[in-house]
């Protein structure tokens, strides 16, 4: 069973467990069977209707490249929803476990004293309000994410240091934009901010890694449009992601770049080139030894690119896939660029670094990491995939500094 059939299984276990719980609390506070049911039969309505608008057919429906008020009053509240009731549920399941193995303790207990077990109504009160309020933190931070969160735009600054950097590029400085989704909660006029704010950065070279759409092939013109004004002295270049494959515009979305004066690199290398010195810039599509989605595994990873190493020169590889590091590592890349895991999107990293659900798939979630004689810095992105929130995981723009060292 894959990790995305688990966390459907889940959600559903979830939505029964909440249904369930709503039904209980209602039927104490309403007398009227016939109204209670009623009442139930058009909350599963009003359900019914959201789920079909959003993940009908077994996929969200077709995304607008602006926010459009059915989006704002409609798929905005179910998918906050559909995260937050998941995560919540998670949180109750984690606290019966030790709940119940403390009330199965004290029963053992109680019956080697031959007595009762009797819960002080206070203890069983405070316990009952806590897990009350532990319950309800994923419904809040969720609204904060949507709210919030998902525009609280970081721009990070990454020095790298690498030993074989020409020095005529000692000091140069690439700004990484990367998954960006567009769609009603990563509106086309959102892009063109984000684009400015890159461009506002003065870097020498601007790099895009991968998932410009999501689902809908028909907003590649609008995404494109929206990254036109990109401008760098050594120029704009880019890989493709996951979802532009999924979504087909692989070579389509490639043309309409190169028309803005963006190239984007698939299985490709480019020299660049200052003061009589290079480096060599790779750029691949999206490739996983595991199947991902639709995305079949490859037999070789990184397998189209073998030849394209420099062995003399220094080599930075932009790949959509964090995964692909292992492997460029090995051929002797020494710097990787990548995006696709959204910083895990809802993180709780601020408590600890292991919880976020990206990690599930990769150990290479956000930020930077290192192998001998190579190096990877996974980007965040800035826009989100299936629920738009983000959670101990802001947006991102990376600028990096390249030293010699």
């Amino acid at each position: 069973m894959s990790v995305f059939s688990i966390i459907l299984l889940i959600f559903g276990l979830s939505q029964v467990y909440w249904a369930w719980r709503g039904y209980a609390w209602a039927a104490k506070r309403i007398r009227s069977r016939t109204l209670l049911w009623a009442l139930a039969a058009a909350v599963l309505a009003v359900y019914y209707l959201l789920y079909e608008m959003n993940l009908g057919g077994g996929r969200l429906r077709e995304e607008n490249v602006r926010l459009t008020l059915a989006d704002a009053l409609f798929a905005a509240p179910f998918r906050w929803w559909a995260a937050s009731s998941l995560v919540a549920f998670l949180v109750v399941v984690v606290l019966a476990i030790p709940r119940g193995i403390a009330a199965g303790v004290r029963r053992v207990m109680a019956r080697r004293r031959q007595s009762k077990e009797i819960e002080s109504p206070d203890r069983r009160g405070f316990l009952e309000h806590t897990a009350t309020l532990v319950t309800a933190a994923p419904f809040v931070a969720g609204a904060y994410g949507l709210l919030y969160g998902r525009l609280n735009l970081e721009t990070t600054a990454q020095t790298i240091r690498l030993p074989h950097l020409p020095r005529a590029f000692d000091g140069f400085r690439i700004c990484q934009l990367s998954d960006i989704h567009i769609g009603p909660f990563m509106p086309a006029e959102e892009i063109r901010k984000y684009a400015a704010i890159a461009n506002a950065q003065k870097a020498e070279m601007i790099v895009l890694t991968g998932d410009f759409v999501t689902f809908d092939p028909d907003t590649q013109e609008a995404v494109v449009d929206a990254l036109r004004g990109l401008r760098a002295p050594f120029g704009v270049y880019g890989c493709l992601g996951n979802h532009d494959g999924w979504a087909g515009v692989e070579d389509s979305i490639t043309e309409l770049f190169r028309q803005t004066g963006v190239r984007i690199l698939r299985g490709a290398n480019v020299a660049i080139q200052a003061g009589g010195e290079s480096f060599n810039l790779i750029g691949v599509d999206f490739q996983s030894l595991h199947r991902f989605g639709p995305s079949p595994a490859v037999e070789h990873l990184l397998g189209n690119i073998e030849g394209l190493i420099d062995r003399n020169r220094v080599n930075i590889l932009l790949s959509h896939n964090p995964d692909t590091f292992d492997r460029a590592a090995s051929l002797g890349v020494d710097l990787s660029l990548a995006g696709h895991t959204h910083g895990g999107q809802f993180a709780l990293e601020f408590i600890s670094p292991e919880i976020a659900p990206s990690r599930l798939v990769t150990p290479y979630v956000a930020g930077w990491f290192q192998k001998p004689g190579s190096q990877l810095y996974v980007n965040r992105g800035i826009g989100t995939v299936f629920v738009p929130i983000r959670v101990g995981a802001p947006p991102e723009i990376t600028v990096y500094r390249l030293e010699r060292g």
